[in-house]
């Protein structure tokens, strides 16, 4: 057998009949069951990502192509089916709606190349990019989670708020750089700090609510993009900026931090503080005595805000995951970010499509709520992701033969890319200890940012070949998915808390095969 190493201070004492529980077992038995003070905390803190799907998605209607139409009929000249609008007069044709209804028609941007038509959206996704790497071990080491996502969304809105000022397309990107900078972390935080205020038995359901709040982000989108459709694009972000920040002040005074990151951090007593208030009534005077027997040795090497990531890429068995769980999410993040930038390119109603597809969102997140006990998670990425690949491909030739066929492909792509997004970060949870738990999962949603960097310019560039959209989509994720193979198996195990922990029980599980 090989040596442990202790977790937690106690006795080694060979006539001790019973080990002091360990920092997951006093939470589990202090939170109890899922309470209202649980929900309560769960809902806050989950509505984070309502306001940060309408920052990721608002692109798809203020930086939409207009349609177009002629000024004569009968024009020989000039037909808005065929016609190349940069070949054509400026007299000879109109917008469909007014020209400050998107930032294409505003700017005069409709004869630009694909690079500057992508680059607000690029722009986004590059300062997502940033802001994990720099933002990205904060939340585990100096600000904790809470702080964390109010700062997010602090910066997330007043940039949102500043871009309705926007004079041009440079001043515009450079601002969505900064909105996306801003909300890197957002997505992250909120799921690592709302399951961790929970028992386990509850933490797969209540990462699913922020997928849930994520859908209905999404879903608002095309519902204020209609009420606003002969209004101003800025009227968009106006709109999505001023609930978050009336949301940032509710996330402040409302929301408790997680009681796992102040024990970690040896802030005990905020961290009994926590437990005995968001714990079962009639539970008070039980979690007082265990949480007062409870004596917890933080880890010494989380010194400094990169300390999370460089233990992670020391550690072997540590890389060889967080690398395996970043290349899967690089691949569904071509799709999960890019098919919906590429439906203002489809021959369907532009609102209708961006409804659907938000809308195919609620089953990709029901299947996780109601089967994440159920599913393995290596077994589901790979069919779910494989689903992915194949409809996507089939989408890049269906365009070429019906509208609806190609809606339906990309629907049920998009659907696989999302259940299987949904399930990767929940088996990303499960992966890493708590101590650097925050980061790993930041890391991995950078590399699902990093696809949404380079898929934009490739939806750009399909307006003339769409199999480098769609197509590229496909072999992307198909390719990327088969890396969930390096992985272990993660259904039904307990989470650790720290590093040494996490090693012990590998080393445990090793002996015993």
């Amino acid at each position: 057998m090989a040596d442990s190493t202790p977790l937690l201070s106690q006795s080694n004492s060979l006539t001790d009949s019973k080990q002091r529980p360990s920092l997951d077992q006093v939470i589990e038995q202090c939170i109890g069951d899922f309470g209202f003070a649980q929900l309560v905390q769960a809902v806050l803190v989950s509505l984070a990502w309502v306001f940060d799907a309408q920052q990721t998605f608002i692109s798809v209607f203020a930086e939409a192509e207009p349609t177009w139409h002629c000024n004569q009929i009968g024009n020989e000249s000039c037909d808005s089916l065929v016609s190349n609008i940069c070949q054509l007069p400026k007299d000879s044709w109109s917008w469909d709606r007014p020209i400050y209804s998107s930032i294409i028609s505003e700017w005069e941007l409709q004869c630009s190349n694909s690079l500057i038509k992508g680059l607000p959206a690029s722009s986004f996704f590059m300062g997502c990019l940033a802001g994990g790497l720099l933002l990205a071990t904060l939340a585990d080491s100096s600000l904790g989670r809470k702080n964390m996502l109010f700062l997010s969304c602090l910066v997330m809105s007043f940039s949102s708020l500043l871009t309705v000022f926007s004079p041009n397309i440079w001043i515009y990107s450079a601002l969505k750089s900064l909105n996306g900078f801003g909300r890197a972390t957002i997505g992250t935080s909120a799921l690592v700090l709302s399951t961790e205020l929970v028992g386990k038995r509850w933490r797969g359901q209540v990462g699913v609510i922020g997928f849930f709040c994520f859908t209905l982000g999404f879903l608002s989108l095309p519902a204020i993009a209609y009420i606003n459709r002969d209004s101003s694009w800025r009227n968009l972000y106006l709109w999505t900026c001023a609930p978050t920040i009336f949301y940032c002040i509710l996330l402040h005074f409302l929301v408790h931090e997680s009681p796992r990151w102040l024990f970690i951090k040896g802030r005990r007593e905020e961290a009994v503080s926590i437990l005995t208030s968001i714990g079962q009534s009639e539970r008070k005077d039980l979690n007082q005595e265990l949480l007062s027997d409870l004596e917890f040795e933080q880890e010494s090497w989380n010194v400094d805000i990169y300390s999370a990531i460089k233990i992670l890429t020391q550690k072997r068995w540590a890389f060889r995951r967080l690398s395996a769980v970043m290349i899967i999410g690089f691949g569904t993040g071509f799709i999960y970010y890019g098919m919906p930038l590429g439906l203002g390119a489809q021959n369907f109603n532009l609102y209708l499509s961006v409804t659907f597809n938000a809308l195919s969102e609620l089953p990709a997140s029901l299947i996780p709520f109601f089967f994440i006990d159920k599913l393995k998670r290596k077994y589901s990425l790979l069919v779910f992701n494989s689903v992915s690949c194949v409809c996507s491909i089939l989408c890049a030739i269906a365009g070429k033969m019906s509208a609806n066929l190609q809606i339906g492909l990309e629907l049920v792509s998009f659907f696989s890319a999302c259940t299987g997004f949904n399930i990767l970060l929940i088996y990303s949870l499960e992966l890493f200890p708590t101590s650097v738990r925050n980061s790993a999962i930041s890391m991995v949603r950078q590399a699902l940012v990093l696809g949404g960097v380079f898929s934009p310019q490739l939806v750009a560039a399909a307006r003339k070949n769409e199999f480098l959209s769609y197509g590229m989509f496909g072999l992307v994720i198909g390719t990327c998915v088969l890396f969930v193979i390096c992985l272990p198996e993660t259904k039904g195990k307990t989470l650790c808390d720290t590093m040494e922990e996490q090693e012990h029980k590998e080393r445990s599980a090793s002996n015993l095969e």
